[in-house]
Formats: structure tokens, sequence, C-alpha cells
């Protein structure tokens, strides 16, 4: 798992370095405005996983037990049952978006300076280009599933980069055009799915007799339908406020917005290869039943991960103007982003949290848990979120993700722990997840306090910015020198020696 995290962070920071370094390029080839169709873009993909209908958790769960048994060789019946549905798919996507793109340009978007024919031939290539892509996530669900990330990751490190620097590339000496955006994305984007793929078939290894089997959908339908709805339910609780600001703002606020959403997405860095790599090993503990090294791996990952996050997202919270103004030059855009950011972050870094307990119900297969937590989310949520959105614009969309990540972190985890690993819940929320949030909170607000005694030298944006990421440093490691059981689990991983979770001491 510790080489599965290794190139999990590898492939989130490269990825968060090439977007942060191509953002400001984009804006000023493109303009705030067509910005604002590259939000649209990413808001559309993410409604579109609603098709998915969960068959990539499925085969990630689905390798992950072929892995643990060594038997890859069974997951390519399922692969090839599953290919032709994406493939199939990815052609129905390309073609609705471009029937779609004349109503959407006329009547959702509200656009400034771009011409409504603009808008619709850029929607069109969006649906190319989301057609291109909608295959990857198969073949990456079964790399990670087998805990081949360091392949996925590879891959995806390269394409990442051949899309948004060729994408620059494009913009300066080609054509600086929307149009020309979403084009060279839809070929990269196809690049992708055919090298990966081909990443994905040498694991499995490719066979005569790997054909569709309708027998292959009946086996796993009950686990991916449950996580259909999950898909379902965690696309309207996420992507509503984006949804609903696309239609009642104009693109350049929706542009600031996305803007907002680029600094908050950050944190996935850490986020998205912690996922990827407990997943696929809490299904294998499951599989064994060893619910000591479960216990240990869960409540420990869980403050570690939390003493790491959040300092980091209350100092982006915190010195969020400094960081857009030195990162875009723009003092405007800085200060309109700002606030929106600072929201934004702190809901996405409660999300990242809730992963491990997401994690734990996929590796039980109790597909419905979530489903269950994000259903009464909905029923509670959906109304203040149109509330908000409508009344406070872009600043209600981000207080609207704050609100929900919040009621998520208390209600998912009294309803996770009233099924699975009982009786740590509580401990879990306050020890592993509010300590070091609190914590976090009340050092930059101190720090912040203070740093303003210094006069002239506060208000440097470089300084503030430095000032922020000494203060993160200083409070992840007060916190882990602060908490014996973290100090004994990193001791007894590096002495490579058995750890007692129940004690939080190492056996010798």
């Amino acid at each position: 798992m510790g080489k599965n995290l290794l190139a999990g962070f590898a492939n989130s920071i490269w990825t968060a370095v090439v977007t942060l370094a191509v953002v400001p390029l984009y804006i000023h080839y493109l303009g705030i405005e067509s910005y604002g169709l590259v939000g649209f873009y990413a808001t559309t993909q993410a409604l579109f996983l609603i098709l998915d209908l969960g068959l990539a958790p499925t085969m990630n769960r689905e390798a992950a037990h072929c892995s643990a048994t060594g038997s890859m060789h069974d997951a390519r019946f399922l692969l090839r049952t599953l290919a032709v549905l994406y493939w199939g798919m990815a052609g129905c996507i390309a073609l609705a978006l471009s029937l779609l793109a004349p109503l959407i340009a006329s009547h959702w978007l509200q656009t400034i300076n771009l011409s409504p024919e603009t808008v619709m031939h850029a929607v069109m290539l969006m649906g190319v280009a989301i057609a291109c892509r909608w295959p990857i996530g198969l073949y990456q669900g079964t790399l990670m599933g087998a805990q081949r990330l360091a392949i996925s990751s590879g891959i995806n490190m390269v394409m990442i980069s051949l899309a948004n620097f060729g994408a620059i590339g494009i913009l300066a000496w080609v054509s600086p055009s929307i149009q020309a955006f979403f084009l060279w994305h839809a070929c990269i984007s196809l690049l992708h799915a055919l090298i990966i793929r081909r990443a994905a078939w040498d694991l499995v290894g490719r066979s005569a007799d790997a054909n569709f089997s309708i027998q292959e959908l009946k086996r796993v339908w009950h686990f991916s339908a449950g996580m259909s709805g999950v898909a379902i339910a965690a696309l309207v609780l996420t992507q509503l406020d984006k949804l609903i600001l696309s239609r009642f703002i104009n693109l350049e606020d929706f542009g600031r917005y996305t803007l907002a959403g680029v600094v908050a997405s950050a944190l996935y860095v850490l986020t998205t290869p912690v996922f990827n790599a407990i997943f696929p090993y809490f299904t294998t503990l499951v599989k064994k039943s060893n619910q000591v090294q479960l216990i240990r791996y869960y409540r420990m990952g869980t403050f570690t991960f939390s003493t790491i996050i959040f300092p980091f997202a209350c100092a982006i919270a915190y010195f969020s103007k400094d960081l857009i103004y030195v990162w875009t030059g723009n003092a405007e855009l800085a200060a309109a982003a700002a606030p929106i950011t600072g929201l934004l972050v702190i809901g996405t870094a409660i999300n990242g949290v809730m992963h491990f307990p997401y994690s734990l119900q996929l590796a039980y297969g109790l597909a419905w848990l979530p489903l269950v937590i994000s259903l009464i989310l909905i029923i509670l949520l959906v109304p203040l979120i149109i509330l908000l959105v409508m009344s406070y614009g872009v600043i209600g969309g981000a207080v609207a993700w704050l609100t929900l990540n919040g009621m998520y972190l208390i209600l998912g985890t009294w309803l996770t722990h009233r099924h699975l690993l009982k009786g740590i819940g509580l401990n879990w929320l306050l020890h592993d997840v509010c300590y070091p949030f609190i914590a976090s909170l009340l050092v930059m607000m101190a720090g912040e306090a203070l740093l303003t005694t210094f006069g002239g030298w506060g208000e440097n944006h470089y300084i503030r910015i430095l000032w922020a990421a000494g203060l993160s440093c200083l409070t992840v490691t007060v916190i882990m020198l602060l908490s014996p059981s973290l100090r004994n689990w990193v001791g007894s991983y590096l002495q490579n020696r058995e750890f007692n979770p129940e004690t939080g001491k190492s056996l010798l």
C-alpha cells in the first residue's frame, strides 16, 4: 500500500501543479468568460457519471477480489462485458450533447461577449471530449482494484501534461479559441483511453473466450445498482450548486466560481491517492476477516490524514486572497474569488476525510449505506442549496457546499458506525477528525492576528503565503508529536514491528 500511496501522491501532486500552472494562461488566452465554459465542461462531465451505473467501482472491487485470490485472469470476462457498454455509452454521450448544444447555448448559459454560435460549437466539442474520456474510468478501476496504481498514475501524469501544456501551445500559436481548446482535449482523451485500455488488458490477460456475457452482469448487478444509486445521489449533492449557478449567473461570475473550485480541488492531491490506496486494501482485509488490522488502518489512517489536510485547508482558507493574487496577478479577481475559495476549501477538506467511512462501506459491499446517507442529505439540503444560490449567488453556492459536508460528517459517521466497526464512531469523530480540525483553525486564527501586528510586512502577499505555509507545517508537527498512538504507529512501521490499535503501542 505504501508504493500505491507514493504513486498516487506523485500523480495527484503533478496533476495539481500542472492544473494550477495553466489556469492563469487559460484565462489570459481565453478570457474569464470562455474559462467559465471550461467550468461548465467539468460540471457536465461530472453529471454524465450518472450513466456509469456504478460499473467502474464494481470493476474496481472485482479486480481487488481477484488480486487478493491471485486470479486476475478471472476478471477478463467482466472487463470485456463492461467495455462493450462503456464504448457504446461514449457514442451516446457525444450524440446527446451535439443535439442539445443549440438549446444549451440559447436558453441555459448566460453570455456577455460570446456569441450563441460560439457557445453552441464549444458545447458540441465538449460532448466529443467527454465521450473520448468516458471509457477511461473503467480501465482505471481495473488497475486500481488490482493495486497497480503506479501504472495508472504514470499514464495519467503523461496524459495530463500533454493535454494541458499542449492546449497552451494550441492557444498561443494556432488559435486562441475555446473550440480549439476542446478539440485538443478530445484528441488527447481518446489517446489516453486507448493507452490505458492496453494496460488493463495486459494485466488481466487477453483471451478469445472473453466475450460479452449477460451472466457477468447478473453476477454483479446488486452491488452495481447500489453504487449507481450512490453515484446519482452524490452527483446531485456535489454538482447541484454548479448547475444552478450556471443557469442563474453569467459566465464571468461562473468563471470566478470555477477558479475558486480549482484552488479547493488542490486538496485532492491528498484525498484521491489515499482513497485509491485504502479502498482495495480495506477490501482485501475484509475479505480476509482481519478486523484488527482494519481498525488499525481506519483509525490511524484517518487521524494522520486529518492532521495533514486540515492545517493546509485552513491556511488556504485564511490566506486565499494572497494565494490567488500571487497565482493570477489579478487583484480584482483575487478579492472576488477569495471568500468563495475559503468556504469551498473547508468543505472539500471535510469531504476528503469522509472518504475513509465511504471506503469502509464499499469494502463490506454495503452500497446501500452511502445511498441512504446521500438520500437523507438530498432531502434536507437541496431546498437550502437552491435558496442560497438564488439569493446570494456564488457565495450562496459556496456556503451550500460547506453546509452539505458538515452535515455529511455528522450523519455519515453515525450511520456508518451503527453497522460497521461498532463502538468506535464517537472516538473517530472527536479524536481523529474534530481534534485536528479545531487545532488547525485556532492556529490559523492566532497566526492571522499575530501577522497584523507586523505592519507593512504583514501586508506583503509573499510573506503572508510563507507565514501560512510555516503555520501549516508547525501545526502538523505539533499534533503528531502530541499524539502517542501516532508516534508509536509511525515508529512501528519504520521498524517493521506489529502495532496494537487498542493500546496505541508497538508489540515487540
